[in-house]
C-alpha cells in the first residue's frame, strides 16, 4: 500500500457534508475548552487530543461507499463498514503520534519558546505516525 493524498477527491464532498465536520469539530473543541475551564488543562487537554471530526467523518466515508456501490447495484453495507474500519485504525495510528506531539509540549513549554516547540513536536508527530504505520506495515503491529 502507498500512502497518497487524492486532492480530487475534495470535489466530491457535498457543502452539508462540509457542515457537518466542522460543526462536529467545533462544538468537540468547546466542551474540552469548557473542561479545561473546570477541570484545567491537562484534563481537557485530553479531550483536545479526541480527533474531533473523525466520528462525522466515518459515518459519511462509509455513507459514500454505500452510495457508490449501489449505484454499481450492490448492497454497499458490508464495504463501508470496513472503509470505515480502515479510516478508523488510520486514526488510531495518528493519535499515537498525537499523543507524542502533546508529551513534547507538556515537557517542553515550561521550558522554552512556542516557536522551538510547535515544530519540534511537530517532528515528533510525524515520525511517531509514520513509524507506527510502518510497524502496521510490517505485520508487527497487529489489528
Amino acid at each position: 500500500m502507498i500512502v497518497h493524498a487524492r486532492l480530487s477527491a475534495i470535489k466530491g464532498i457535498k457543502p452539508h457534508e462540509w457542515i457537518i465536520r466542522f460543526a462536529f469539530g467545533g462544538t468537540v473543541c468547546v466542551i474540552a475548552g469548557l473542561i479545561a475551564q473546570r477541570f484545567g488543562p491537562v484534563i481537557g487537554g485530553f479531550f483536545l487530543a479526541f480527533p474531533a471530526i473523525f466520528p462525522a467523518s466515518a459515518s459519511l466515508v462509509e455513507g459514500h461507499e454505500e452510495q457508490h456501490k449501489a449505484r454499481a447495484g450492490f448492497d454497499g453495507t458490508n464495504r463501508g463498514r470496513v472503509v470505515a474500519a480502515i479510516d478508523a485504525h488510520g486514526t488510531a495510528m495518528g493519535c499515537i503520534g498525537l499523543a507524542g506531539f502533546a508529551f513534547v509540549f507538556w515537557i517542553w513549554l515550561p521550558r522554552t519558546r512556542p516557536f522551538v516547540v510547535f515544530p519540534l513536536a511537530t517532528l515528533v508527530w510525524l515520525t511517531v505516525s509514520v513509524g507506527v504505520w510502518l510497524l502496521r506495515k510490517k505485520h508487527i503491529l497487529r489489528p
